[in-house]
């Protein structure tokens, strides 16, 4: 490691320390007081590592101190935010009831604002149970912990994403995982998890011309949180640069199927518990105020006075538009590029949503991360498309010129847009 990067990379772990440390002084939730104290340990450990060159092992402190410890502990000793619990009883009820919400919910504790996909992540605790009198009690805990299962999607998307594209091995995604962004949700929530890596998988399927397994992931994510609806405009619309149009629309029918086999059951069931829990009280039209009030600009708007709603609703209906209108006049043609356009989509969503947490914007983070740690070298498309007829050989003179209607064209090289 050259001199700069080794200043680089300890400014970053000594950087991660002190907003670690931030969650002791000032956080009032239990979880996060215990995972800065384990977080800062393991950062200022990477710091010390890193300036005396030992990368591997700067790496594997912050890993340890920043995730499994924090994790384990949490998990075995049953704590971690509300979010976990939520997730774990709606895997309860759909296995009891075959229904997932609460009806009637008399406190903010009895909401479940997710789709009806989430509660699959949380039938291994009403399987496993939290075993108590049980001889193998922390191993069922691990099993039955939704955080685990969250962390399952989101590793596995990411891996299976960055094999599509033929990803070389990467000391990002390890840095990644240690950082705040990945370390700090995992070990006390995990909820938002899962949706990032099906968001990554989407997009890698649809950057080396898989449609179908795009749509399959994107179907996933649709049914876990409704916040996942920007991610399908980007895929179709990278899909459509490189791929063209029928590909996006074998992608929007794979995608619509899917969410709707997922999702319309629940909604069947549980109509107005479903638009109650899952729309109007994340976006603070419940009888129930939302926990989630971070100091946004949309809910700072949002509370000035009664048409302040309206006024953050607006101005989040202009950014979705916005964004959209950029992604038909200039489309996304590579990872990188995609990514970046649905990290900025939900980064202007979460801002001015008239509810939100500093933590959602953990998510835009970890896209744009991930898509620069899985990026191959070369285009972001390379496979032959076929636009009519067979395809044909190109005259060694014609090398280079532009393609007949009924030959074969090479996808576009890649280059952000």
């Amino acid at each position: 490691m050259t001199p700069s990067r080794t200043v680089r990379w300890t400014a970053g772990w000594l950087l991660a320390a002190a907003w670690a440390l931030s969650f002791p002084l000032f956080s009032a939730l239990a979880p996060h007081r215990l995972w800065g104290w384990c977080a800062a340990a393991g950062y200022l450990a990477a710091a010390a590592a890193t300036a005396l060159g030992r990368r591997r092992e700067a790496l594997a402190a912050a890993l340890l101190g920043a995730v499994a410890v924090p994790l384990l502990y949490l998990v075995l000793t049953g704590q971690g935010q509300s979010e976990v619990g939520v997730i774990e009883r709606s895997g309860r009820l759909l296995l009891e009831t075959g229904r997932l919400y609460v009806d009637q919910p008399a406190g903010v504790e009895e909401y479940t604002p997710y789709l009806p996909g989430m509660a699959l992540l949380g039938i291994p605790r009403a399987l496993l149970g939290d075993g108590s009198g049980d001889g193998h009690q922390w191993a069922v805990r691990l099993l039955g912990d939704a955080r685990l299962w969250c962390a399952t999607v989101l590793f596995g998307g990411m891996r299976a994403g960055r094999r599509l594209l033929g990803a070389a091995p990467s000391p990002l995604l390890p840095a990644l995982v240690a950082s705040p962004v990945v370390a700090l949700p995992l070990a006390v929530s995990g909820v938002d998890l899962p949706l990032a890596g099906l968001c990554c998988l989407a997009l890698a399927a649809a950057a080396s011309g898989r449609p179908a397994a795009s749509g399959a992931a994107l179907a996933a994510a649709c049914a876990l949180k409704w916040t996942a609806l920007p991610a399908v405009a980007v895929v179709l619309a990278l899909l459509a640069a490189c791929r063209g149009r029928r590909a996006a629309l074998r992608c929007v029918l794979v995608t619509l199927l899917g969410t709707a086999a997922l999702v319309v059951p629940g909604l069947l069931l549980q109509p107005g518990e479903l638009w109650r829990q899952v729309f109007a009280f994340p976006t603070g039209r419940a009888e129930v105020a939302t926990p989630a009030s971070s100091p946004l600009p949309g809910h700072l708007l949002a509370e000035l006075a009664p048409w302040g709603w309206y006024l953050t609703v607006s101005l989040l209906a202009l950014g979705g538009l916005g964004v959209a209108v950029s992604l038909l006049v200039r489309p996304p043609r590579t990872v990188v590029a995609a990514a970046d356009r649905l990290a900025l989509g939900l980064t202007l969503a979460f801002l001015l949503a008239p509810a939100g947490r500093f933590g959602y914007l953990a998510l835009p983070l970890l896209l744009a991360a991930w898509a620069r740690s899985a990026s191959p070298a070369g285009p972001a498309v390379s496979r032959v498309v076929t636009v009519s007829g067979p395809a044909r050989p190109a005259p060694p003179a014609a090398a280079g010129s532009a393609a007949g209607p009924d030959r074969a064209v090479s996808a576009p090289a890649a280059g952000a847009r």
